[in-house]
């Protein structure tokens, strides 16, 4: 093996597109749009109660839900809350279940949710239903990005983050026509011939006529149960999917995680690339460890989670950086993106579309719209940049936001009787959707991936991770009671943040775009993770070497790394002695062996 493994600390790896990766290496792509699914489950689930809220079978059954915003707002609020849990439990799972299996358990506990919501009869049945399908849209939300991100070439990680936003705006548009075309089911009123009393909307307690309700209960139990089809082909075409090599590494298994890397790169295993990157895989797991025990000493469990934690939030440069991925993630959700996600039918029923059907018509259309302004980000963020996106949205919903509550707050509840300026306000609603889908959207999930250090960066994304779920919570419960009571007072509410957003991005986010881990570092004033890049550049060195020096048909073969469990304790001292013996130029067997010029003018400080 000729040449030490670069571990890039300068320019970022050059960016090709998925077209020529997929050209060369179909299966990859395969195996991470395959993935993506999860997304998708996250993107139904979120459209797909927006219509279902609406519909007069449905209102028959939960009457409570369908009159009552507030309690409106905890039925479609507990799946984000039981999901922000669940994306803070999956570490757990996935580190000890690996990501593989922990996108499966995932899929077992969505299913079991789908299916109590699907066969709702009762309060506490939906409800139990919902919270349960949250819990495990949140574990995939955690586990599927880290999983791409782990099995895909790093030429094309960074698009990936844009195709699982992709995915989810993909579940939002099926839902949305799902929810249309099931409203025919029986009839699309419960009473046809029975006028509603105040003249607008369906009343279940008043506006009931002879007989059973027309429209079937399917119209609702259909579009919920249909996500268990996503969610089967997942959880069983999961099981052909690779294990993510890194996390064999981990448990020791560096066979399989040779073999599982040369099959998803469609290399041999002892091609050089393969080679190269199994070796860095396993230099990247020596280094995190060594930077555990030298920061935290011997602490394990939730001792050394909340040590690690504590240690983001002391450092200044570290804590800059949480809070912009955070408020970012703030910004996306109080701009108003899922209040309307959520609330759609109901939003254009505020725009004069009176008939229930009609708005879910416009709610299928905006679902269309939301998918393909959602594209130019493919094409957008890595030419001009992030923050050019955040401020040309920020600009774009704020004025479209504007124009919609002055038309809701000149005519009132007059719209219907000037269609012209109902339908004007329905395209405001749409530019809206444009200018959020290629700009809040995406970088909202870009940005935090690409600002964070390598020692810190999964409990910081876990941070910023949580705070988008946080704050969906929150603006899937207020928002019904807004809608009700503020009217066009929603809307410049939501405008008002943008605003803010705008000159959030102008003073306090960096350019990330073209930007490498050093250059990023400048920007936060740290040099503590250029200091970590330099040093793993030095143990995937050594480690090279070692390997190269024992003539063994193994890329990697340090008996004692192979023997190693990374995730048990007590063996983290030999992995520390073993380091050492590298950096000293001693082989697993106890000769000396030379130390390349690269390893000699870089030392790795012990702790």
């Amino acid at each position: 093996m000729a040449g030490a493994i670069i571990i890039n600390t300068g320019p970022p790896v050059k960016q090709r597109s998925i077209v020529k990766v997929a050209l060369e290496n179909p299966y990859v792509l395969c195996v991470t749009i395959f993935s993506s699914l999860g997304g998708l489950l996250f993107g139904y689930d979120q459209g797909v109660v927006s219509g279902v809220v609406t519909m007069e079978s449905f209102a028959v059954k939960f009457p409570k839900i369908y009159l009552d915003s507030d309690f409106k707002g905890w039925f479609v609020s507990t799946f984000l809350l039981a999901a922000w849990f669940g994306s803070l439990l999956n570490g757990q799972f996935t580190d000890r279940l690996g990501r593989k299996r922990s996108m499966m358990l995932s899929v077992v506990i969505f299913v079991v949710g789908s299916s109590l919501q699907a066969a709702g009869i009762n309060l506490a049945m939906i409800f139990c239903g919902r919270a349960i399908a949250g819990v495990s849209v949140g574990m995939l939300t955690m586990v599927v990005p880290l999983y791409m991100a782990e099995i895909a070439p790093a030429e094309i990680r960074g698009g990936l983050v844009v195709l699982q936003q992709l995915s989810i705006t993909a579940g939002i548009l099926i839902s949305y026509w799902i929810d249309y075309a099931a409203n025919y089911i029986g009839s699309t009123r419960c009473w046809p011939n029975t006028p509603y009393r105040n003249g607008i909307s369906f009343n279940p307690y008043t506006d009931v006529g002879d007989g059973p309700c027309r429209q079937s209960s399917a119209a609702w139990r259909l579009p919920l149960g249909l996500q268990l089809l996503p969610a089967i082909v997942l959880g069983i075409g999961m099981i052909s999917m690779p294990y993510s090599p890194r996390w064999l590494v981990m448990q020791d298994r560096s066979e399989e995680a040779l073999s599982e890397l040369s099959r998803i790169r469609r290399k041999p295993a002892d091609h050089p690339d393969v080679e190269k990157e199994f070796i860095q895989i396993k230099a990247e797991v020596v280094f995190d460890l060594l930077s555990r025990e030298e920061r935290f000493g011997q602490k394990r469990g939730i001792a050394l989670e909340a040590l690690q934690y504590i240690d983001i939030v002391r450092n200044p440069s570290s804590r800059k950086r949480v809070f912009i991925g955070s408020a970012v993630m703030f910004f996306q959700q109080f701009i108003g993106c899922n209040a309307i996600i959520y609330y759609a039918p109901t939003i254009f029923g505020q725009l004069g579309l009176n008939s229930n059907t009609v708005s879910l018509l416009a709610t299928g259309v905006y679902g269309i719209v939301n998918f393909l302004a959602t594209l130019p980000a493919f094409f957008l963020i890595d030419r001009i940049g992030r923050r050019v996106l955040l401020m040309a949205g920020a600009i774009g919903t704020c004025i479209s936001l504007i124009v919609v509550a002055a038309i809701i707050q000149h005519y009132g509840g007059e719209l219907s009787a000037h269609p012209l300026a109902g339908w004007i306000g329905i395209v405001f609603i749409y530019l809206y959707d444009i200018h959020f889908s290629y700009s809040w959207a995406p970088v909202g999930w870009v940005l935090p991936s690409e600002i964070f250090p390598i020692a810190i960066r999964a409990k910081s994304i876990s941070i910023t991770t949580s705070s988008t779920w946080m704050n969906n919570f929150i603006i899937g419960l207020i928002s019904p009671r807004m809608l009700e009571k503020m009217t066009y007072g929603t809307y410049i509410f939501f405008a008002a943040f943008a605003v803010i957003g705008f000159f959030f991005t102008l003073f306090m986010i960096p350019e990330t775009r073209g930007r490498s881990l050093e250059e990023m570092d400048e920007v936060f004033n740290d040099t503590t993770s250029i200091d970590d890049k330099r040093r793993l550049q030095q143990i995937s060195n050594d480690l090279e070497q070692a390997s190269a020096n024992n003539q063994h048909p193994s890329p990697f073969n340090e008996p004692a790394y192979d023997r190693m469990d990374f995730d048990k304790p007590g063996n983290e001292d030999s992995v520390v002695e073993l380091v050492d013996q590298v950096e000293r130029g001693v082989s697993s067997n106890g000769e000396t062996r030379s130390i390349s010029s690269s390893t000699a003018n870089a030392d790795i400080e012990r702790a």
